[in-house]
């Protein structure tokens, strides 16, 4: 099995991934509708130090409010590339004082994709390089190449290695968590049908999760088009754009503002508060068929 990947400095984002030639990630700005439109400009983006949305795109620091876009600001930076080999790819962003107006902590992340045959492990790690315990979150958003047509005929599927008996889905209101659950849509306790009007009230986030693998998977075909591993995340998040040829399977530490929050960053949910010169590692692998 032949693997290429490419990657970017700009955002330390995946650009493409192919098994046998054949492109399995979302292709961004190249990817576009019949009138021209882009879909979405991404393709596989690091959400630090926000994952989702805060209220009015603001969240208060120490006494302080900072303008905090959705998702964080490291995908629209510059990283420095580390090491660049044919299955390792590692890029590296510093705080330092360029970044005090947004997030007022030393930090610095290093972003890493490493292959194996036709599996792609995604790492990232968080140093807090300051003096101060450092609250944070951290996600990822990859989006992954399917046909629109077999969306829209409900072809595609999602299946859970473990009967989900603990699953919730959050209800979003304007990109904020709202204070009840979200309609349960599984099919069964370990199915999640897929059609072109899934994601019609925003993406689908869930946590509560037993399992620690999730596949998506084509009606009338036996192998998977992929296996994704997200172990020791507590969120998982499903999205995609109307009529969009690409699904988002996205990994998440932790989630947007809910919409009764204090806006104070420390306080959001499952916030991830790091001492000072500690590190923390997170992971996931997709295995690609």
């Amino acid at each position: 099995m032949h693997t290429q990947i490419l990657t970017s400095k700009e955002g330390a984002q995946l650009l493409s991934f192919k098994v046998n030639g054949e492109e399995k990630i979302h292709q961004g700005e190249e990817c576009v509708s019949e009138n021209g439109k882009v879909y979405w400009k991404r393709r596989y983006p690091v959400l630090f130090p926000m994952v989702g949305k805060c209220k009015q795109n603001k969240t208060i620091i120490n006494g302080k409010t900072y303008e905090m876009q959705a998702d964080g600001f490291v995908k629209d930076m510059t990283f420095e590339p580390i090491s660049k080999l044919d299955n390792f790819h590692s890029y590296l962003i510093k705080s330092e004082n360029k970044l005090i107006d947004k997030y007022p902590y030393e930090f610095s992340l290093l972003v890493t994709y490493r292959t194996d045959g036709n599996k792609l492990t995604t790492i990232y790690k968080v140093t807090n390089e300051g003096d101060v315990d450092m609250p944070f979150g951290i996600g990822a958003k990859p989006a992954f190449k399917i046909s629109f047509e077999d969306l829209e005929k409900g072809n595609y599927y999602l299946e859970f290695e473990e009967e989900e008996e603990k699953i919730h889905f959050l209800y979003l209101v304007d990109g904020l968590v709202g204070i009840e659950y979200a309609k349960n849509i599984m099919l069964d306790k370990k199915t999640i049908p897929l059609d072109s009007h899934t994601f019609d009230h925003d993406a689908l986030i869930m946590k509560g999760l037993t399992s620690k693998k999730i596949s998506l998977k084509k009606k009338g075909q036996e192998t998977p088009i992929l296996n994704f591993y997200y172990e020791g995340f507590p969120y998982l998040a499903l999205w995609s754009k109307p009529k969009a040829p690409f699904i988002s399977i996205a990994p998440y530490m932790t989630t947007a503002d809910s919409i009764n929050g204090s806006g104070v960053f420390r306080q959001k949910t499952d916030i991830l508060l790091l001492p000072p010169k500690q590190e923390f590692e997170c992971k996931f692998t997709v295995e690609f068929f």
